[in-house]
C-alpha cells in the first residue's frame, strides 16, 4: 500500500518552530534590533532555535530570524508582485506560532486567513480495548 507523508509528519520531521510577528516590521532593522523585537515585543527567546518571521508594512517583504549554532541568521524576500497575508489571531496577540508546513504555504503565496481545516476523526490507538475486552 502506498503511505504518503501528512503534514503533521513533516511538520514534525523539520522540528521547527515557527513564530510570526504580527506588527509590521521597518525592514530596515537587522540582526540585533529584529533579536531584541522577538524578546520584548513576542517574548520569546532568540536563540531557542525557533524561525521568527517578520513583515513589512506593505506585505510584500519577509525577513526571518533564527539563531545557527554560533551566531543569527537572516533571510530575507520582496515579491515583486502581491504581498504576503499572515493569518489572523486573537485581538492584541504579538505573535502566532504556525507549523513549518503552513510557513511553506505563506511562502508560495496561500492566504493563510483563508485556510480552513475540517474536522477528522482521530485515528484509534491498536492497542486500545473496547467493552468488554473487544477492541474498538
Amino acid at each position: 500500500m502506498l503511505k504518503l507523508p501528512t503534514l503533521d509528519e513533516v511538520d514534525r520531521a523539520s522540528g521547527a518552530r515557527v513564530f510570526l510577528c504580527l506588527a509590521p516590521t521597518d525592514m530596515r532593522r537587522s540582526f540585533d534590533r529584529l533579536a531584541e523585537t522577538v524578546r520584548t515585543a513576542m517574548g520569546r527567546d532568540p536563540t531557542c532555535g525557533g524561525l521568527f518571521v517578520f513583515r513589512s508594512r506593505a506585505g510584500d517583504r519577509l525577513k526571518v530570524l533564527y539563531f545557527d549554532r554560533d551566531g543569527y541568521a537572516l533571510w530575507y524576500k520582496r515579491l515583486e508582485a502581491g504581498a504576503f497575508r499572515f493569518p489572523a489571531a486573537a485581538a492584541g496577540a504579538a505573535a502566532v506560532e504556525v507549523r513549518p508546513s503552513e510557513l511553506a504555504m505563506l511562502l508560495e503565496g496561500i492566504d493563510l486567513r483563508s485556510v480552513k481545516r475540517t474536522a477528522r476523526l482521530a485515528p484509534k490507538d491498536p492497542g486500545a480495548q473496547g467493552p468488554k475486552g473487544a477492541p474498538k
